[in-house]
């Protein structure tokens, strides 16, 4: 199975994450930043991953290290889990709406990380989360998980909605890039 457990405790954070690539019969958050957890709970049923997750963070300075911190274990244990990638599709793709927003996520599972973020908020904040570090948690994602990542929102006035938007298409992308469904590394190199 691809599963992967990771515990990770800094002065900053304190995490403990479990991963289950192949089922998503439980998905438990919890980062003290309520509209995170919707997005991370989101992001755990529309990609059909199985998410157990517990953050404490220094919530008295902001958020930003407990969602790059949480980015950092949650692309760690992706990692981990898919192992040396093998009989995966590799590539992945999705087109989301919500309400009047419309978000495009591209993914690679190659080895290689990157970030493409093309995505403006109006507002500084949703509930307690600051929608500046969006873009962090992605990039800590990507790069832990060795992932190349695009994402493109399109267009939208909500913020609430442009970011779930967002984390729904990564999550879509990511469930078809895991799927297995080959023999082998897709690659020329035979290797990822």
């Amino acid at each position: 199975m691809r599963i992967s457990e990771i515990n990770r405790k800094t002065k900053e954070t304190d995490i403990k994450l479990s991963l289950n690539l192949d089922n998503a019969d439980k998905v438990s958050v919890s980062t003290g930043i309520g509209f995170f957890d919707h997005m991370l709970n989101s992001f755990a049923v529309h990609s059909g991953i199985g998410l157990c997750l517990e953050t404490v963070g220094d919530l008295l300075v902001d958020c930003h290290h407990t969602v790059e911190d949480t980015g950092i274990v949650l692309g760690k244990a992706f990692a981990e889990a898919l192992g040396d990638k093998s009989g995966i599709n590799r590539y992945g793709f999705a087109s989301i709406p919500m309400d009047e927003s419309l978000a495009e996520a591209s993914i690679d599972v190659s080895g290689r990380p990157f970030l493409v973020f093309n995505a403006d908020f109006s507002d500084d904040k949703i509930g307690d989360f600051d929608t500046q570090v969006t873009e962090e948690f992605f990039r800590a994602f990507a790069f832990n998980a060795g992932i190349t990542l695009h994402i493109n929102l399109k267009y939208g006035s909500n913020d609430h909605h442009k970011c779930e938007a967002i984390f729904k298409a990564v999550a879509h992308a990511v469930k078809d890039a895991i799927c297995e469904n080959r023999d082998g590394v897709l690659s020329t190199k035979g290797v990822l």
